[in-house]
């Protein structure tokens, strides 16, 4: 058969799931893949590697490789590597991101160009997924075509060996084409008819048109499209549905003698601190729009430590209600005190089916929904695959399948995707799907601990770590409006709620009272957010919102710094800070004024962005981006001429976006340069560590 190799590098196990699928459809089109994970290095031998290489590689932090090829890329990157070292190689690459960060897709970038820099060369042209949009929208058409590049390929080769002293003789140095997805698909429906499986698929397209004659011949009185109902020309399509993914768990629940279970059961690689609540501030006032609270953490007792800028995870649970829910609606709640003890099936075919690794041994099922499964994430379409076959009903049946048809993207995105759906909503939604606990456990992914900035700094606050958040809320309208709370913030908020101060004043918890609550934190690896190691260089700092927090932290350090010692030389600080309203969330106002007054931050600039104007003022600075392009020949001075750093925190959609564009804007007329030349620039400062980024959706 013909192999291939499949490596994947995942962050959260979006790359892996997509690599598992490449692998377990690898089979039906005549092909074996060879499924090992980046870091694996071990397992597989690239210097050596003559079959092609398929790469599934996502995104982390603002434009970095995930961890599990850190060690991967730095081989690579070996400036010793001979150009010709990897001549030998012909690989596909798929890359995965989020177009809501400045670096879109550059774990895979990263990789694919250095690749191409040691001799490697495309057999297909390389995917960028969004996730911003939704990654199947990339995913499903590259996968599709993967089996036509690869059947080119090794028709090639076969060719190459047969023809290898005429190729030499006529154009020894003639590369090979890439192959583009987009002209594939066609070539690959014409592989697929050569398969053995012909039966298998063409009753399941008559089932399909079946069930769709049966509904499209039923009236409805609904005239638009929602989670439930389709309209024509979906409704009435025949569908084009994914292969049912293998099962490959068997799940027994144990009566348990009802041991002691905490979050430090929670499988992870780091090590987890469980840590005192010292004090809760409210910084906002009751009319904001946003509730922003400051929390502070007690880490005297522990052997945590950080610097100004760093992050760090905080483990949470799911909420309570939403397991509960969960529990009724799988007619579990009798049982959720169980053991959850997990075996693989013997008859799967899930090729290297393994036992998920984020499910702890012997917990109970109540503990795993709580701490280990994001029972919030939107489902695959691979889960909605699997919900069909446990549908009764023959409209609920249909509709799951248009959802996770191709005819059905558009639907998926809006109703599933865009909306937020949880499994728990399409099981409400759905009621005649009775999905086993099983498929549950294979589908849902990990539960991921939540990052926070730092808001302190340790010389400041020695013993203590302050980070803030805003309540997180939104409406979930898959089939009822719900009000939602963020999984994370919302048990931040209500773990706080009996020692929040209501004050926007920093001020310490009254002692005698009951005990500080706890949680659980871990650190983060790839902490790069620091100060310059040499105080005398400017520094530009860019936080709205709540993207003010390891400034404040910055600020806390220079300060001390500064008073242990007086005679040496620290750089210009400038701090571009925006909210909505002065006087509802200006956060740490005080504070800043402090820092200002004591020479401490040498210029604020902040923006209200829903303020009025004041006075004569006919168009006021709304926007941090607004206030820099207002102060941009000193900008450009700082980051061009004085060897400064720009440090930028917040949100990625809209506010890193555009103060990237007014950089770009400010250095091409400052400097005098195309705007190119400009971008060109602003990569070099990035690349310098000079330009950084700590930003979120």
């Amino acid at each position: 058969m013909r192999r291939f190799l499949l490596l994947y590098a995942t962050q959260k196990g979006q790359a892996k799931a997509i690599a598992e699928e490449i692998c377990e459809k690898a089979f039906a089109h005549g092909f074996s893949a060879d499924l090992h994970c980046i870091s694996e290095s071990d397992k597989y031998d690239l210097k050596t590697e003559t079959a092609p290489l398929v790469v599934v590689v996502s995104t982390t932090g603002t434009g970095d490789p995930p961890d599990t090829a850190r060690k991967f890329v730095k081989e690579i990157q070996d400036k010793a590597l001979p150009i010709d070292f990897f001549a030998h190689l012909r690989y596909g690459l798929l890359g995965l991101g989020d177009s809501e960060y400045t670096y879109f897709c550059n774990g895979g970038k990263i990789i694919d160009k250095r690749l191409q820099e040691l001799g490697a060369q495309h057999f297909y042209d390389t995917g960028h997924a969004d996730d911003c949009v939704g990654l199947e929208l990339v995913v499903e058409p590259w996968i599709n075509g993967l089996w036509a590049a690869l059947t080119k390929h090794f028709m090639s080769s076969r060719e190459k060996e047969r023809n290898e002293a005429f190729k030499m003789a006529s154009n020894a140095s003639q590369r090979m084409e890439p192959v583009k997805p987009e002209l594939l698909y066609i070539e690959s429906q014409v592989e697929l008819l050569r398969l053995d499986d012909l039966g298998r698929k063409d009753s399941e397209v008559q089932e399909q048109n079946a069930v769709n004659r049966d509904q499209s011949s039923a009236p409805t009185a609904e005239s638009e499209s929602s989670l439930t109902h389709s309209i024509p020309p979906l409704s009435q399509a025949s569908l084009s549905i994914p292969a049912l993914p293998p099962e490959y768990l068997q799940v027994h629940l144990q009566e348990s003698v009802g041991q002691e279970e905490s979050q430090a059961s929670v499988t992870s690689v780091d090590p987890i601190f469980q840590v005192p609540i010292s004090k809760a501030v409210q910084l906002t006032t009751n009319d904001a729009i946003k509730t922003t609270l400051l929390v502070e953490l007690d880490i005297s007792k522990t052997d945590f430590s950080y610097q100004p800028g760093d992050a760090f995870n905080v483990i949470c649970p799911n909420n309570h209600s939403e397991v509960q829910n969960l529990l009724e609606r799988l007619q579990l709640t009798d049982r959720r005190e169980y053991c959850v003890l997990l075996k693989i099936k013997a008859d799967t075919k899930k090729k290297g089916a393994a036992l998920p690794q984020h499910i702890p041994e012997g917990r109970s099922l109540q503990f795993i929904l709580t701490w280990c499964l994001e029972i919030r994430a939107v489902p695959k379409k691979a889960l909605l695959r699997a919900l069909v076959d446990y549908t009764s009903d023959g409209i609920e049946k249909r509709r799951l399948q248009e959802l996770c048809s191709r005819q059905g993207a558009a639907d998926y995105s809006r109703f599933v995707r865009d909306a937020h759906a949880s499994v728990l909503d399409l099981l409400f939604a759905f009621p005649s799907c009775q999905p086993p606990l099983s498929l549950l456990l294979e589908h849902l992914p990990k539960l991921q601990p939540r990052p926070y900035s730092c808001a302190s700094s340790n010389l400041s606050h020695p013993g203590k770590l302050h980070f803030i958040f805003n309540i997180v809320e939104f409406l979930s309208n898959t089939t009822v409006e719900v009000l939602r709370k963020g999984v994370c913030t919302g048990w931040l908020a209500m773990v706080v709620a009996p020692i929040l101060h209501p004050n926007t004043r920093v001020c310490p918890a009254e002692d005698g009272k009951a005990p500080a609550p706890e949680i659980s934190i871990c650190p983060r690896t790839t902490n790069f957010f620091h100060l310059p190691s040499d105080p005398s260089a400017p520094i530009i700092m860019v936080g709205p919102g709540t993207g003010i927090a390891p400034f404040i932290g910055f600020l806390q350090h220079r300060e001390k710094l500064q008073e242990q010692h007086p005679e040496g030389h620290f750089g210009a600080t400038w701090l571009f800070f925006g909210c909505r309203h002065k006087d509802r969330d200006y956060l740490f106002r005080e504070e800043l004024r402090h820092f200002h007054k004591r020479g401490i931050l040498t210029h604020l600039k902040v923006s209200f962005s829903r303020d009025a104007p004041v006075g004569e003022e006919a168009a006021p600075v709304k926007y941090v981006q607004d206030n820099i392009q207002l102060h941009s020949e000193q900008v450009a001075r700082v980051l061009l001429n004085e060897s400064g750093y720009i440090y930028v925190c917040g949100d990625a959609k809209n506010m890193a976006k555009d103060v990237n564009d007014t950089l770009v804007e400010i250095i091409s007329k400052q400097a005098g340069v195309e705007k190119l030349e400009a971008m060109k620039i602003l990569a070099t400062l990035k690349e310098e560590k000079r330009y950084l980024q700590d930003i979120w959706s």
